[in-house]
């Protein structure tokens, strides 16, 4: 199982609105996120908009590329995008990059 963390970062005045959005997901939304391999997947929210995600899967690229294609996805994207800092003109999915872990205690 792969662990990934990455970090995005929300646009201040933004921040309790992304609260807001996250405190109600979609049902749809995490039916998906699970039948495309995102497991034990948790984000953290700091007050200055630094946002950490967390999750598990067996390949992230996969699973990244399977969320890609689904219609729910599209619409959570197109909602969600404003509420971030600039991303070079990528969706928020489109902007994680994995951090390299550097030390697990397992």
């Amino acid at each position: 199982m792969q662990r990934v963390c990455f970090l995005l970062k929300v646009r201040p005045d933004r921040v309790e609105e992304y609260r807001r959005r996250h405190a109600d997901v979609w049902p749809e939304m995490c039916e998906a996120l699970s039948a495309t391999g995102w497991h034990n997947y948790s984000l953290f929210l700091r007050e200055d908009g630094l946002l950490v995600g967390y999750l598990e899967t067996e390949d992230f690229e996969a699973a990244q590329r399977a969320m890609a294609a689904t219609d729910v996805n599209d619409r959570w994207q197109a909602e969600m995008g404003a509420l971030f800092e600039p991303l070079d003109g990528q969706r928020p999915d489109e902007a994680m990059k994995p951090l390299t872990e550097v030390f697990h205690l397992a």
